[in-house]
Order: C-alpha cells, then structure tokens, then sequence
C-alpha cells in the first residue's frame, strides 16, 4: 500500500480528541455543535463504533466550569440544608486568605501520586495537561485510572483519599517530626500547597457551615451507569446515632452525630453539572430514565435519603443545580427500550445519530485506520509499535469484516475488534523479544483472536454434538448425528 514510514512510532496523532475518532464525519460535525449549543446526543450503533470516545470528545470542547455548589446548614429546618451556588470569583475571593500564606506550584513539582490524583499527571505516560481533561492528550489513556504506583503513600508519608479536589499528605522532616500537606488544585490549573497552619486559618476564615458538593475544578466528563439510584441520582448518608441540628460545636461526651448537611452526597447527573453526562447503554437505566428526563427539563434535581429506613429519610436538599449536557449511547437492538419521553426530549433539544459501521475504501480513510493503528498501540502501553507489513495485514482484516459484517465494499468502524487484534499481534511480538509487530505476529493473532462461535463451529459438526460434549458423549468419526 506504500505506507511512508518504518513504524507507527513515526505516525502523527492529533492531540485533540475529537480529532482522534475515526471515520464518524458526521457525528463529529453534530457533536462540534452539540458543545458549542449545550444540546444532547443519541448516540446509536453496533459496539465499538467510537460512542464513548465521542462523548469524551465533547466534553473536551466544553470551557472550565464556572460555579461551585455547596450546602449549607440551615438552622431553622436542618432537615432541609440549603444550597448554596458560588461563582469562581466569589470562590478565589474566599480563598485569598490561604493563598497569602500558602504556596501556588506547577503540577510537575509535587510528588507523583499527588499530581497524578488530582488530575494533572497521565499514570501510564507520565504527561501533564490540564485537570479538566479526562483524557491524555500524548497518548490518548484516560487519566483516571488506577494508580501505577501503588508505592506512592509508602515513599511519601500516609496518603488519604482525594475529596473536594484535595489530597492530603504527611511526610517525616529531617528532625523526625511528622507534618501534614494539603495539595489543592486552583482556578488557574495550578496547585496550591497548604500546612497544618495554613488550614488551621482557612477555617477560621470560613465561618459559614458548609459542605461542597460539586468542587469548582473538576472534570467536564461524567460517566454513569444506572447501577444504583445513590450513585445516578444522590443520596444522604446513613448515621446510625441520628443526625444533629447542631453543627460546629465542640464533640460531647457520648454517642456523636453529625449536622444533617454533612450526610449529604451528590449524584452523577450533579457532578455533571456544565459539563458532559455520558450513559453508556442507555437502555439499562430502566426506570431511572424518568429521573433523568426530568433533570434534563429542569435542569435542577432534589437530593433525598433512598433509603426509607435510614437516618437519612427525612433529609432533602431542594433544587440542586444539575445543568449538563446529555450523551447518551444505545445499541440498535436496545432503542425500543428507551422511554418515549426520553427520546423526545433529546430530539426536542439535541440530535440522534446513527454511527457508520464502516467507511470508503479510499487513500484518506485508509491514512485514518493507520491512525487508529497508531493511537492504540500509543493508549495501551505495553506493546511494541507496527511496521508497515502489520499494518498492512489489518488494514487487510478490515476489509474482510466489513464485506462480512456490513455485505460492504470498505474498510470496518467496528474497530474494538480491531482493537483486540493489535494488542493480541503485540503480545505475540513481546513473547518472541521482537522490536516491532510484523505481518507474522498479525497472522498469528488471527488464529487466536476468533470468537468462541467460531472455534465451536471448527471443532464440532454442529451445535447439538457442541453441547453434548459438556455431557463427555462421544462424538461419532464418521458422519451422522445418532448418539
């Protein structure tokens, strides 16, 4: 095919997301406008079409979020906190204090695990871009992923979990006392680095009782799933001594309990808020939808103790900001199990899109794939890149699958097959010690990256003989079915 490089090392990959989705023209045009006019997406097609990596795309094109949301106390009903909605001047107004006696540092000057919990640094490259981004713009990981070092508290004091854009940390100085570090992250995309002392008269400067629910500097992408009410829609905390009306006073001998604000816990469609809320398999939301279209059309959504024998029952914080863009993504056999209603209000304020399952067989579409090639070597990390003899054996296999999938002259957009079949050929080339994955490596992955109904149909002369054999019935030599 003439390919002008001696590996995919050399291939250029955009470091814009949404440059980075293959062969979905269409869709990347509508989602471009989506970001720019708030409006949601249906995203509609076979599995590993590029639905998420769209989505996430989106949210890429989205500017900071501009509000923080808080609940406070309220001391005439504490069963019902009041919401409180900051803007980011009147946050960095509250904050000044801290940054007096505090000190602001670039991302690549704290430790490690901190850089890379709070957002900025990429686990598996090791690259740096702004918080808000979900995605590594060098390679292309998403930068929410375990941790790869999973030493980090042990070679910097005892690390805690990161809540409200923070982490805190406590290191041995040199004359053995131990100090504790707050690491924070700023409006401005740096971090602020805190001591005991700087929170000791942080809090004395905040003298309203309050819990922030939705942190200023956050990410622009959420994804959800229809797992649980508590974690799509929000919930309060149970608290088994009962909650008390009285926050900020000094702890009392016996049972403690805490002011009914603090039990308070955001879902995702909160956390989402001026941002992307990205359900993958729409369908599985079953009756949650409902609540779903309703934050969609009020752009607001009350959090409730679910649990009608917790503590938190009674506890109801009245509209809680909820304003987000909604991407939502649904295989073609699940559309009909989409509420109406749902599917009504996406088309009333946004688009359904119909992703392509495969594209032209053309030099630029064929350029496209060698992208793709090379964006996922580079995502996942553990294998070698391709010489143009690789490249050409799955440029090969994706002609074969959409003239077999799709009946169509082309080259496939199911690429999470594709996906498999170059990190199966890596593989392969990791076991043999070699530098590059060759044709070779390609044509072995092949043998091995068939499905289960494939391997059932080569083994077995037909399916009934197949199930048969869970039973150890023998299977006749000669042809037949009698048992």
């Amino acid at each position: 095919m003439g390919f002008k490089f001696d590996s995919t090392a050399e291939v250029f990959i955009p470091t814009n997301p949404i440059e980075r989705v293959i062969g979905q023209q269409e869709a990347v045009k509508i989602a471009r406008i989506a970001a720019t006019q708030k409006r949601h997406l249906l995203l509609v097609g076979p599995p590993g079409t590029g639905k998420s990596m769209l989505a996430q795309a989106v949210a890429s094109l989205l500017p900071p979020p501009k509000h923080e949301i808080s609940v406070l106390h309220n001391p005439e009903r504490p069963e019902r906190p009041i919401v409180e909605v900051r803007s980011k001047e009147q946050v960095e107004g509250e904050k000044k204090t801290a940054l007096q006696c505090g000190k602001i540092v670039n991302p690549q000057e704290v430790p490690i695990f901190v850089s890379e919990k709070l957002g900025f640094r990429c686990r598996r490259c090791g690259g740096t871009s702004a918080s808000t981004v979900p995605v590594c713009p060098s390679c292309g990981a998403e930068k929410t992923t375990r941790s790869s070092n999973p030493f980090a508290d042990l070679m910097f004091g005892v690390e805690s979990e990161k809540t409200d854009g923070r982490v805190y940390a406590s290191r041995v100085r040199p004359d053995g006392k131990e100090e504790t570090f707050v690491y924070e992250k700023t409006a401005s995309d740096s971090i602020l680095i805190l001591s005991q002392e700087d929170v000791k008269k942080m809090k004395e400067s905040q003298k309203k009782t309050r819990k922030i629910l939705v942190p200023l500097i956050r990410s622009t992408f959420v994804q959800a799933t229809g797992a649980s009410e508590t974690e799509f829609l929000g919930d309060v905390k149970h608290d088994p001594y009962g909650y008390s009306g009285n926050p900020g006073e000094a702890p009392q001998p016996g049972p403690r309990s805490m002011a009914p604000y603090m039990g308070v816990i955001p879902g995702a469609i909160h956390e989402a808020h001026e941002g992307v809320l990205y359900v993958d398999e729409l369908s599985t939301l079953g009756n949650i939808q409902r609540y779903l279209l309703t934050a969609m059309q009020e752009r607001a959504f009350a959090i409730v103790g679910r649990n009608p024998t917790s503590t938190g029952a009674a506890i109801k914080v009245e509209n809680v900001p909820c304003d987000f863009i909604m991407v939502g993504s649904v295989n073609i056999n699940d559309l009909n199990s989409l509420f109406p209603a749902l599917r009504s209000r996406i088309r009333g304020d946004g688009y359904e899109i119909l992703m392509k399952s495969y594209m032209e067989d053309s030099e630029a579409n064929r350029q496209s794939i060698v992208q793709f090639i090379a964006q996922e070597i580079r995502k996942d990390g553990k294998i070698p890149h391709a010489d143009p003899s690789a490249v050409e054996e799955i440029m090969k296999e994706c002609k074969i699958w959409a003239k077999q999938v799709d009946a169509a002259n082309g080259l496939t957009l199911r690429l999470r097959g594709i996906c498999g079949l170059i990190k199966l050929a890596g593989d392969f080339s990791i076991g043999e010690k070699a530098k590059l994955i060759s044709r070779a490596h390609v044509k072995e992955a092949l043998k091995y990256s068939k499905s289960v109904e494939e391997q059932i149909n080569e083994t077995y002369p037909n399916w009934w003989k197949a199930g048969m054999s869970d039973y150890g019935v023998k299977t006749p030599k000669s042809g037949g079915d009698s048992v």
